[in-house]
């Protein structure tokens, strides 16, 4: 998780956290120490009862979501768990923490299994709420919370239950024993994604990121390390605490617009831009998204050719949504943030174009030998691709069009993804069956034994995150 100042976060890196006693008063136990760009070390817990036992309120509500799969092994692990107890809320004598995964910037993550639920395993992620309210990090704690409540979406994370105490909080989510894309990456050869692999992954971050606009939420977080492999190998945004998030998801307001066809830019030229209709359109005004010429055109209706491109499209971007906070990771910040001018969602756009980047070349496309010369590169430096690896044009067409400076200009803040969808890079995906794609990569199954293996070998145990 980034800093609320644009500090690049650590890769998750998981710590020699030895196997924890499965008794309830065991949280006193655990071991709270966050990484370099983490809290520092949080106090024990006391032993007075109330730091033992839990309520979840939010447990209930986590139920109601309408589209929870009815064969999720979690979903039917929580539910015996919780008629075994005469359908009271969970606790912490519920949890068995196996292995600590990971930490951020406010809070540690631990692979934890619900007892009675039949070798049933979760992400829990555990906050301090002292430490959080002593570092005024109360905020973001809550904003990922109300995310996570909000989000139904097969490449998002489900929330499971929400464990709260005097002392701690903890969201159960799913654990991803595929890791995360820069760990996958740099087992790749050459630590470099394959063209087919971009695209898979690409696509279904693209995907993401239009449900969370659609729901009112900028992410401003993307990178390799916050994109987790799920155990089918289809992927899972993580990390929202330094989403943004609308007070009024309702103002995102789907419209329908002409679509007059996907117009690629020369990969050579210097200003790819979107299609001209929209060039001018300002990503502040909500109603931004409709054309500046109309969607339908009386004087030529009857001489409309049936072969004609024009096409409508939904969209629906949170365009009226503007920050000022100076948030995220050194090498993936938009230059609107870097210059303070204010941001919205074309900043998840430019992120995306970073990814795409960094997939294909191992590197992020302005880093410089320092954070401040990086935060320079990306305000004034040209875009330049390297020579090798050999990239196909419309991949480099691409990413050029999503790292224009200009956020009004940039491609995806005025038409959203589907400008984006129908880039040629994207020729052949079949958007509404992404899930039955075969992935490029499937994790192995993981079970406790590979844990234990692990933590003798602090090298290769970050696998496991």
């Amino acid at each position: 998780m980034a800093t609320a100042s644009p500090s690049p976060v650590d890769a998750p890196a998981v710590m020699n956290q030895p196997f924890v006693d499965d008794s309830a008063d065991d949280l006193r136990s655990l071991s709270f120490n966050s990484t370099a760009t983490a809290f520092d070390t949080v106090k024990r817990s006391p032993s007075s009862g109330s730091e033992t036992t839990w309520t979840a309120s939010s447990d209930s509500a986590s139920f109601a979501k309408p589209h929870a799969p009815s064969d999720d092994p979690r979903w039917d692990a929580i539910r015996r768990v919780r008629k075994a107890r005469d359908g009271s809320k969970l606790s912490l004598s519920d949890l068995r923490f196996m292995y600590r995964l990971g930490s951020g910037d406010i809070g540690s993550v631990y692979l934890v299994e619900l007892k009675g639920g039949g070798e049933c395993m979760f992400a829990a992620k555990v906050m301090d709420k002292k430490e959080l309210a002593g570092r005024n990090k109360e905020g973001r704690a809550r904003i990922e919370r109300e995310i996570l409540e909000m989000l139904d979406h097969p490449f998002l994370p489900t929330l499971y239950a929400t464990l709260d105490c005097p002392r701690w909080s903890c969201l159960l989510t799913e654990f991803c024993p595929g890791g995360d894309l820069h760990v996958l990456r740099q087992r790749q050869p050459e630590r470099r994604f394959s063209e087919s692999a971009v695209r898979f992954y690409a696509s279904e971050v693209v995907v993401a990121l239009e449900y969370l606009h659609m729901m009112g939420i900028i992410y401003r977080d993307l990178k390799p390390e916050n994109v987790l492999v799920r155990c089918d190998g289809h992927i899972m945004l993580t990390d929202f605490d330094l989403s943004l998030k609308s007070d009024n998801p309702a103002s995102t307001t789907a419209q329908l617009v002409s679509d007059q066809g996907p117009q690629a830019a020369d990969p050579a030229g210097d200003n790819p831009a979107e299609p001209p209709p929209f060039a001018n359109s300002s990503c502040i005004i909500p109603n931004c998204i409709v054309p500046a010429v109309p969607c339908f055109h009386p004087k030529r209706r009857r001489k409309k050719k049936p072969s004609a491109r024009g096409t409508l499209e939904i969209v629906a971007e949170p365009i009226d949504i503007r920050s000022m906070s100076f948030v995220g990771t050194h090498e993936y910040l938009a230059p609107e943030i870097v210059l303070g001018e204010g941001h919205g969602n074309a900043v998840d756009w430019w992120t995306l174009g970073v990814f795409i980047f960094e997939m294909f070349y191992g590197v992020t496309p302005f880093k410089g030998i320092d954070n401040e010369l990086t935060l320079a590169n990306i305000v004034a430096r040209a875009l330049e691709f390297p020579k090798e690896p050999s990239v196909p044009g419309p991949a480099k067409d691409l990413m050029a069009q999503l790292l224009i400076k200009d956020p009004g200009r940039r491609m995806g803040s005025t038409m959203g993804a589907p400008a984006i969808k129908h880039h040629q890079f994207f020729a052949g995906v079949n958007w509404a069956l992404l899930r039955c794609t075969k992935p490029p990569y499937s994790p192995r199954p993981i079970d406790y034994k590979d844990l234990v293996q692990a933590d003798s070998r602090a090298d290769n145990s970050v696998e496991y995150y």
